[in-house]
This record gives C-alpha cells, structure tokens and sequence, in this order.
C-alpha cells in the first residue's frame, strides 16, 4: 500500500471501497460538465461526428461496465477541431471518469481545455488549458494565458478539504500546465460538487473569453502548430493510465476502440493525410 494519499493509485483506492454507488454523485458532476459543453457549443459551432454513433450510451455484456462517448467536430482550420464528451465506468461501484476536452483549430493558439471528474470513490477532479506553445521560453505566452490565473490556483491549492492527485504516467505529469488542477477531495460530496462546479465554470467562462479574444495564428505557421496539436491529443489519450484500469473490464481491444473514437484518431489520419 502506498504510504501517501496524494500518490496511491486508483486500483489502492477501489480496493479500500469497491462497491460504493455513486449515482446521484455520477448525476451531480456530469450535470456540470453537461452544462459546461452546452455553453462552449451554443458560443462555438460544432455538430456530431459520426464516429460516435451507437455510442451515445453503452454497455458491456455483463453490465458492469458502462458509459457515453459523444464526438463533435467544427471547422477544423477556423473553429473547434475536436470537442469530445464522455464518461466510462460503473455508477454503483465507485469507479467514474468523465470528461469533457475541446481541441481547437489552429487558426488561433488559444490553449486546449480538459475538463475531468471521477470518483474511486472520493471525488476526483482534473481541469487544465494545455499550452499551445512552450511556455518555459516564450513568455508573452505565459503571461498572456497561465500568469494571470495563477492566484486562483493558488488558492485551490491552498484549500485544505483537497488533496494533490498524482498520475503515475510519466506523460500525464509532462501534460499538465503550470495552472492545472488535480485533486482528490477529502470533504463531503456536496463540498467538493460546490467548490469543483464553481472552478469548472469560470474556467470555461475564461476559455471562452480567451477564444472570443484570440488573435489569429499567421497561415504559414499553423500546419506546423496542428502538427503538434495532434501529437499532444493522441498521447494525451492513449497514453493515459485510465486505459489499463479499464482493460480489465472490457479488455484491449474494445479499450483500444474507445480510446481511438475519444481522441478522433480518425479524423488526425484525415487532416494529417
């Protein structure tokens, strides 16, 4: 057993309490992110993608798996390219991931948005706006977008009813900005529903604000930024140590499946073709 709360895995976690329903908590936290999803789509134009179809809602043979998967795309070259709203998991015995990401066009270098709730049975919550360019060397970046939210993270940080989650992938911690969020809570649900949902919410209302604002990315520049956008989006999905927990359920290849249709893998091979 892990001797730290802020690095035990979820597998320590479940084990501690695996049969603990979390419907009314699945209700609470995908409500916010369903909300969160209403108002970036009714600000930016984006439809279904045809990738998700029969998977608006699913189910494994045994029912003990479950879960939503719903891609939209806009116009890649001048809006959202990729938008993706799921969760996966099994509302009565404590395991939930749910997620809301928005991978934009790069017409602007506005960074991308996760938004991630889960329960293992605590509440989990990871949000982030991941840079588009490096921000350890070009500072106008760093000011522009990360610095100014820095007290605001801070102050979550300093909130003593969450504790620090940390990905055991490499490639997750190297994925995180400097005003990521990433916390298990240790307080009660409609704590952590109430503090998380108002987090979630002026994060959105600032991405938007960031888009509304953006500058447009010179055109000889942007294959090169889509380029590495697709990177970033491809890893961020298939190398999550999520997947490994759900092989055990509904087994690699069906993960594989889902991974692939969540990160549009399909439409990268199109766009990159």
């Amino acid at each position: 057993m892990t001797s730290s709360t802020q690095t035990k895995t979820i597998h320590e976690f479940l084990a501690e309490a695996p049969d603990v329903d979390r419907s009314e908590l699945w209700a609470a936290l995908w409500g916010i992110l369903s909300e969160a999803k209403d108002k970036i789509t009714t600000a930016l134009e984006v439809h279904p993608h045809a990738s998700g179809a029969g998977l608006e809602y699913w189910a494994s043979e045994d029912g003990g798996y479950e879960g939503s998967l719903n891609p939209y795309v806009g116009d890649p070259d001048e809006g959202v390219e990729w938008l993706v709203h799921s969760w996966i998991g099994n509302r009565k015995a404590s395991i939930l991931d749910m997620n809301l990401q928005v991978w934009l066009g790069p017409h602007i270098d506005v960074p991308h948005l996760v938004l991630v709730f889960g329960t293992v049975p605590n509440v989990f919550h990871f949000s982030d706006v991941v840079p588009r360019r490096d921000p350890m060397t070009d500072i106008d970046y760093l000011n522009r977008y990360f610095d100014p939210q820095n007290e605001k993270w801070l102050r979550l940080r300093g909130d003593d009813r969450f504790i620090w989650s940390v990905s055991h992938g490499t490639y997750m911690r190297a994925f995180n900005s400097p005003i990521a969020n990433s916390y298990m809570a240790t307080c009660s649900d409609e704590e952590a529903v109430a503090v998380f949902g108002e987090a979630v919410r002026d994060r959105v209302d600032t991405w938007l604000g960031w888009v509304a604002d953006a500058q447009p990315v010179p055109v000889e520049e942007r294959a090169e930024l889509r380029k590495r956008d697709h990177l970033v989006r491809t890893y961020g999905y298939t190398m999550d140590p999520m997947n490994e927990l759900s092989k055990r359920f509904l087994g690699a290849a069906r993960v594989e499946e889902l991974v692939a249709t969540r990160a549009g893998l399909g439409q990268i091979a199109e766009l990159d073709a």
